[in-house]
């Protein structure tokens, strides 16, 4: 039975060559693309499900909001692990791991730069699932100046040499690292990056007691069978134990009465698993992702598989008129309707296995680009886990189903004796089925292009909005601190290379922000006022292109401007201070620690944007930075000719001071761009799967154009005949199509609007619907359509009537 049912459908294939070619294509790239967009959202889900102990897991978040900021961050203090440990029975261990970032690793007479540089507790590697290939887990990290390498920056530094014992030097550190363990290279679904790893026990803060200094990400792992939450209802009483004194000290109120100024101060449990899922929390680990872009790429992946499911069910239902004889004689032949469905369902599932075979091809060639786009790591493993074979194999049966259950039950409800009366023909070329199913089609392409265009719009202005600050040209040199005192010569000898035209050095910057603090105003010393903070010298300003609202920046002139502060409009407007200038700050007497000093607000700077556009701008704060802070960071403003040179030039006088140190440097530009890195992938990876997806109705609308020429052949004969113009017979056939794609605009306009104005919301300065969007969804839709169909129609129309009209 099922081999007559083969044989049968094979035979329908080799009569209907183009359409069974256009059905696999179509369903292949459908296939394809969804697997591809499975295979990434799969990825992102399974962030740090690699530990053994993941569900035992939880990263210890600051939720606080101090003078109307609110805050949640996995910034916590570092006496936070320790205590919880001691008090609270839930918590069987904590790790505390604090991200250093870049620094130059030292062995020998060799330099190493190193980006990925982190502190933690000798917890660390029981805690994560991170298996050790040297060392001994209990003793890895337990005392100060010991670090564990992974394999590749084991190997990177120490080639095939056993780096056990060997001395390297980290950075600035004066003290030599003994390295005591190589940990496998950390997956790349960890929310944390890591290639060296020194003992928490070498921060000079390990083991201080300051409960309001919040720097370092803290993991518990609780006992198992504990509810997080229990330990959740317990912090309150943790905090109004250790906080409190300290609120009542510094601020002089108790803590109810802070808390009842509308301020919070708390911490809560997040669960390892929903990390990488929750971008609204602050972090100094891997960016976390928007679960927003997982449901709109799953969404996509749903849609493009539908529109190659209609694909299958358009030039199917098409062809029924040559098949209803097929249809008619088998059934007077003795077939059964059940016996036809399962041949129509036969051949669909043949077609869906061909075009997974095709998929699976089209990936293997793609995902190398795949991969480079999301940098990411994917692959299919086929025979590796044993669920990818019957997964495949599913997805087969699900598209065969999807895609074949329509035709086959329509086609096998035939009745003979209207096949035999041609009554089934004439029925067909109403088409009003096909025409439904091209709707559907394009108002998901519609809503696709449309879509798409908001996306890249949006990317588009982020990445060009003025900034309230020039970002171009601007060179950043990391670890000033590695000059020491000397930073003010260091940027005279940097003025005299060519092409430097401004010097400035800072403790931050744009994008590049380490300090929120909590500030005390004169009069209001009640408050705590929460501001962004950057210690900066008197070339900031001019250098960063920002401009005054009111007041002066620092200036040499004025001797007692370096205890002084210039705050944004934003902090001015946000507080109160009603006029801003002649506002004091207080702050600690550097000459007389017991007494208190006042910072008088000189100047106003307009508005800068110092974070990504998808938060407002915060209130913000400038504080002289004197020579002996001599930590962060030193920008020049270059020329953009001879950028080689200059750099060179630079580089030169970097070496001069600092040795044989390398300089680690960056433009300005492109870190910020960074901040949008997620969304420029995201809204990559969308054109290109907009893209396909109409060329997948683009193919089924081709066959579908054929089709209905070719039924149309004889009157296409009569009416040039009869003396109709080729552009006349194009525009017969090009207006039904346009019709169905004005309805199908229609359909998607409201729902595409709904969609995009919930995915703006997400930005805090976002682009403006306007008509133009939609309008050019259907442009788009209306152009690739009119080209599709025009190969076919116009060579249809060209034909001699003659010949057309013998066409049977």
């Amino acid at each position: 039975m099922i081999k007559e049912i083969v044989k049968h459908s094979v035979r329908s294939f080799s009569r209907q060559k183009n359409y069974v070619l256009i059905n696999i294509l179509g369903l292949s790239i459908g296939i394809a693309c969804s697997l591809l967009i499975s295979m990434y959202v799969f990825y992102e889900l399974s962030y740090d499900s690699f530990n053994e102990k993941s569900d035992r897991i939880y990263r210890v978040i600051l939720d606080g909001k101090i003078g109307g900021q609110e805050v949640q961050a996995s910034s916590t203090a570092t006496p936070i692990g320790p205590t919880m440990l001691q008090e609270f029975p839930e918590v069987e261990d904590y790790t505390r791991l604090n991200i250093g970032g870049e620094t130059i690793i030292k062995f020998e007479d060799k330099n190493f730069a190193e980006d990925k540089f982190a502190e933690a507790d000798s917890s660390f590697f029981r805690i994560f699932s991170i298996p050790l290939v040297k060392g001994d887990i209990l003793t890895i990290l337990d005392a100060p100046y010991k670090v564990a390498l992974s394999e590749s920056t084991a190997k990177k530094i120490f080639g095939e040499v056993d780096p056990i014992d060997k001395m390297l030097r980290i950075g600035n550190d004066t003290s030599l690292y003994k390295v005591t363990g190589v940990f496998q290279n950390i997956p790349g679904n960890s929310h944390f990056e890591a290639n060296i790893i020194g003992s928490f026990l070498s921060n000079p803060r390990a083991n201080d007691n300051q409960w309001l200094s919040n720097s370092f990400n803290t993991y518990l792992l609780l006992k198992p069978g504990t509810n997080y939450n229990d330990v959740n209802s317990k912090i309150p009483a943790m905090i109004k134990k250790y906080i409190g004194p300290l609120i009542q000290q510094f601020i002089g109120i108790s803590l109810d009465d802070f808390f009842s100024q509308g301020n919070k101060y708390t911490l809560f449990l997040q669960p390892l698993l929903d990390i990488h899922l929750q971008p609204e929390i602050q972090q100094d680990t891997k960016p976390a992702n928007d679960p927003k872009y997982l449901y709109i790429f799953a969404s996509i992946a749903i849609l493009i598989i539908i529109i190659a499911a209609i694909n299958f069910m358009n030039l199917s239902t098409a062809q029924a008129s040559k098949r209803a004889k097929e249809v008619g004689i088998k059934k007077v032949s003795g077939s059964s309707k059940g016996l036809l469905i399962k041949q129509f369902l036969t051949e669909s599932m043949i077609l869906s296995f061909l075009a997974l075979l095709l998929a699976i091809l089209f990936i293997e060639l793609f995902l190398p680009y795949f991969n480079s786009l999301l940098q990411v790591d994917l692959n299919m493993n086929y025979f590796k886990n044993w669920y990818s074979i019957p997964a495949l194999l599913l997805i087969t049966i699900f598209v065969g189903l999807l895609a074949g259950s329509y035709p086959a039950f329509y086609l096998s409800a035939f009745k003979p004796i209207q096949v035999l009366k041609g009554s089934i023909k004439d029925n067909l070329k109403n088409g009003k089925l096909r025409s439904v199913l091209v709707i559907l089609q394009f108002s998901i392409s519609i809503i696709l292009i449309i879509g798409t265009t908001i996306m890249y719009r949006q990317i588009n202005y982020m990445q060009n909005k003025d900034l309230g600050f020039e970002k171009e040209q601007l060179l950043v040199i990391r670890r000033a601190e590695v000059i020491g005192n000397r930073i003010k010569s260091f940027k005279e000898e940097l003025l005299n290379v060519n092409g430097v035209l401004k010097v400035t050095a800072s403790t931050a910057l744009p994008a590049h922000n380490n300090n929120n603090n909590g500030h005390l105003v004169e009069g209001r010393r009640e408050e705590t006022l929460l501001l962004e903070t950057n210690w900066v010298d008197y070339d900031y300003l001019e250098t960063f292109g920002m401009e005054l609202a009111e007041g002066r920046f620092f200036d040499k002139n004025y001797p007692t401007d370096v205890d002084a502060c210039v705050i944004n409009e934003r902090a001015a407007h946000h507080y109160n201070f009603s006029p801003a200038l002649g506002t004091r700050f207080l702050r600690g007497d550097n000459n007389n620690p017991d007494s208190i000093a006042y910072s008088p607000v000189i100047g106003v700077v307009k508005d800068f944007h110092f974070r990504s556009l998808q938060t407002e701008i915060t209130p913000y704060i400038f504080i002289f930075k004197q020579e002996n802070t001599n930590w962060g960071f030193v920008t020049a403003k270059i020329s953009a000719n001879s950028i080689k040179k200059t750099i060179n030039g630079i580089e030169n006088v970097w070496k001069d001071f600092t040795g044989n140190e390398p300089m680690q440097y960056f433009f300005l530009d492109e870190s910020f761009n960074n901040l949008y890195k997620e969304e420029a992938r995201n809204s990559k990876l969308a054109i290109i799967f907009t893209m396909l997806a109409i060329f997948i109705a683009s193919l089924g609308l081709f066959g579908l154009t054929s089709f209905t020429v070719e039924q149309r052949t004889k009157e296409i004969g009569i009416r040039k005949a009869m003396g109709a113009s080729v552009a006349k017979i194009f525009k017969l056939i090009a207006k039904e199509i346009v019709i169905l794609i004005s309805i199908s605009t229609l359909i998607a306009w409201p729902l595409i609007y709904y969609i995009a104005k919930n995915w703006l919301q997400n930005y805090h300065y976002r682009i403006n619907l306007g008509a133009f969007d939609f309008l050019l969804g259907f442009i788009i839709a209306i152009v690739i359509a009119v080209i599709t169909i025009s190969y076919r129609t116009l060579k249809s129309a060209k034909v001699n009537p003659a010949v057309s009209l013998k066409y049977e």
